[in-house]
């Protein structure tokens, strides 16, 4: 009988970091059981959790490099696959210089690869071009909130909102996208907490909400301006607060007096009544938390509107006290840590500008280099820049941007005109089918590491198998790819070598060990091995020292509904699947809950076009058309429709536009104008 141990690690399937136990036997994973007493997921998983070990040993998880060649993959090992990569990219620098090569790093990855994989691309490649998908998710919170703050991450820590006597949840279905977060909601719900709800559709928590606001997609700024407005009118700010801990207040005063709840209604489809509700709700219900996500945060407007949630915890005073605060929910399993480590074109790990000499110098003495002095390009850059034949090669880490970045037809056009594409994954991905070689890499639970969920908490990722065939630690290929360049500072030889030298060069990280990591996870910034990390910022001041108070206006999505495009579709994701499926897609138990998309549509809608419930519709926007199966349900408003995102087969993300915030770039995958017609 084969010896069975229990590993215990870290979930992957969104930003809680849910603590898991792996039961491993015979070189196989065989079951996932929750971790006791875990200080975010206290024993409980969700569903994918549960089943997250049924996609480990797929017959289809890639085990050698691949090399095309005449149109077809072939084996190739190691060595080759490296050198290969090397001389192209090498080719390619030496043309066009470096800034013609773009970088993807990975959410999915640990922070030591993504802190390894920017390492290589600055000091190696000698490029800023490194980016990843929270480019796609969470950029404008990024920027948001360290404009507002000084500090792009959730103030607060999931367990205290447990404390809060008024959640505003808006643009997060947390009960599907982030269910071990609305356990903590459904408890503070018990102890008498009032919910508001703002989302267009009905979404399982709206069901106990004192008030649902089903708004119009992209009127977000015109609702929070106008609580304000409610709050400010009434007398309902804190004024001690705003006066100690505040700037920018008297702008935002004569501003937001344009925002009245009559106007506001015109903008965003609500009744005003509904309005001065959720302003006296949350402003009377203290500690007030604000909850929210990618309704948020993928607009034109992203960033304003992150600073927009900002503007109005501080104008109550609801920030730097337990069950308070401003809570984006990540959507990966290390969208905070690949953030932290500096895998985006602006900043070096710990948010350091790459443009600060002093900074930058820190850097460049350790790894033994010069570091470019511009910031690099965006994720959704880089594909507009492959698309007219200025990105000449791309090395792309566990991410799948044919499925999830919108107008897919222009990143497979953005691929194809690449003279060279490197992918390194787990899985042949609708993206890897596009590259010249292929990388096969190794999951979380073949790997050791650590990850940073969306409270800032820092978990240790640990190995319980070996990875199939050939398959490599993604560091571990990165240090291989170093050494095809001749690169020197890249002979790690564990992931914590890695994190040590990481966290040398990180304020944030100091204080934290994979030592210290063996017995519980720390928060950061936590600044010495003494410090006892921090579960809640702000507490006396903020990390740019005043809370900067901005003047944000509405402004209209790019896309509004017309005669020609009546609808506005929104998109999203489902409870039993993550992101492009890749994994979820090869799970028995998820994949027999949902494999097909579906387009949410009202009634009403529906029987103006003759569509009834579970017929074919094909639904068209400037960019293309998909067919998918109607679902006719009074959850979504009128003029409104959904689709989720995780499909290849019927893509979301063929219709959705390139339009970005100009801050975060940031695409607005939220607000597209459709048509619909029966198929």
């Amino acid at each position: 009988m084969a010896l069975v141990k229990w590993v215990p690690t870290t979930c992957v399937y969104c930003g809680c970091g849910c603590g898991l136990l792996l039961e491993a036997a015979g070189g196989k994973i065989t079951k996932a059981l929750p971790q006791p007493a875990h200080p975010v997921s206290d024993a409980r998983l969700c569903i994918k959790g549960w089943n997250i070990h049924q996609f480990i040993h797929n017959e289809k998880r890639l085990k050698k490099p691949l090399i095309k060649k005449n149109g077809s993959f072939v084996e190739a090992d190691w060595n080759e696959a490296v050198s290969l990569i090397a001389e192209k990219i090498g080719s390619t620098i030496k043309a066009y210089g470096a800034d013609s090569t773009g970088f993807l790093s990975s959410a999915k990855c640990t922070n030591e690869e993504n802190y390894l994989f920017q390492k290589f691309v600055r000091s190696v490649i000698g490029t800023n071009n490194v980016d990843h998908c929270a480019r796609l998710c969470h950029a404008s919170t990024v920027a948001g909130l360290a404009g507002s703050f000084g500090s792009g991450a959730m103030t607060n820590s999931i367990p205290d909102l447990e404390q809060s006597k008024c959640l505003f949840i808006i643009g997060s279905n947390t009960t599907e996208q982030h269910p071990l977060v609305a356990t903590r909601l459904y408890r503070a719900l018990k102890n008498g907490c009032k919910i508001i709800v703002a989302d267009p559709r009905n979404i399982p928590i709206s069901r106990f909400a004192s008030l649902h606001l089903k708004h119009k997609p992209g009127s977000d700024i015109a609702l929070i301006n106008s609580m304000i407005h409610v709050i400010l009118s009434g007398g309902l700010m804190d004024k001690e607060f705003i006066d100690a801990r505040t700037e920018g207040f008297d702008e935002l005063k004569a501003s937001v007096a344009d925002y009245t709840p009559e106007e506001a209604q015109k903008i965003t489809g609500l009744k005003k009544e509904d309005i001065v509700n959720a302003a006296i709700l949350y402003s009377k219900n203290k500690p007030s938390a604000i909850i929210y996500s990618m309704g948020i945060t993928q607009h034109i407007t992203g960033t304003d509107n992150v600073r927009a949630l900002a503007n109005l915890a501080m104008v109550t005073g609801n920030i730097g006290k337990p069950g308070t605060g401003v809570n984006p929910l990540r959507g990966h399993q290390n969208v905070q840590g690949s953030c932290d480590m500096g895998a985006l074109p602006n900043l070096l790990p710990g948010y350091q500008a790459v443009t600060d000499s002093s900074l930058r110098g820190k850097f460049e003495s350790v790894w033994q280099c010069k570091i470019p002095a511009q910031n690099g390009i965006t994720l959704t850059e880089m594909m507009g820049e492959a698309g007219e034949g200025k990105i000449k090669s791309m090395f792309i880490m566990g991410e799948n941007p044919v499925v999830t970045d919108p107008d897919s037809t222009h990143v497979a056009h953005a691929l194809k005109s690449l003279d060279f594409l490197a992918v390194q994954d787990i899985f042949m991905t609708e993206t890897a089918e596009f590259a010249d070689v292929v990388l096969p890499a190794a999951c979380f639970a073949e790997k050791e590491g650590t990850f940073t969920n969306t409270d800032r908490r820092v978990q240790r990722v640990r190995k319980a198998v070996n990875p199939p065939g050939e398959a490599k630690a993604d560091w571990e290929a990165i240090n291989l790819l170093a050494s095809a360049f001749k690169a020197k500072g890249f002979d790690f030889k564990t992931a914590e070598e890695i994190f040590d030298e990481m966290r040398s060069l990180t304020p944030q990280y100091a204080g934290i060990t994979y030592e210290r990591l063996e017995r519980e996870s720390l928060q950061w910034p936590c600044t010495s091995e003494t410090h006892k990390g921090t579960p809640v910022l702000h507490l006396t001041q903020f990390t740019r020292g005043k809370g900067k108070i901005f003047d944000i206006k509405f402004k209209e999505a790019a896309e509004r509904a017309d005669d020609d495009f009546p609808f506005i579709l929104t998109t999203g994701r489902l409870y039993f699947l993550f992101h492009s499926n890749t994994m979820t897609g090869r799970s028995p138990s998820l994949n027999a809950e949902v494999n097909r998309a579906f387009l949410e549509i009202n009634p009403a809608d529906a029987e103006k076009l003759g569509i009834k419930n579970s017929e074919y519709v094909e639904v068209e926007s400037r960019r293309g058309s998909v067919k998918v199966k109607a679902k006719v349900t009074e959850g979504i408003r009128e003029g409104v429709v959904f689709m989720p995102f995780h499909f290849a087969k019927e893509a979301a993300n063929v219709l959705t536009g390139r339009h970005l915030d100009p801050i975060a770039k940031i695409p607005e995958f939220k607000v597209s104008a459709v048509r619909i017609k029966k198929s």
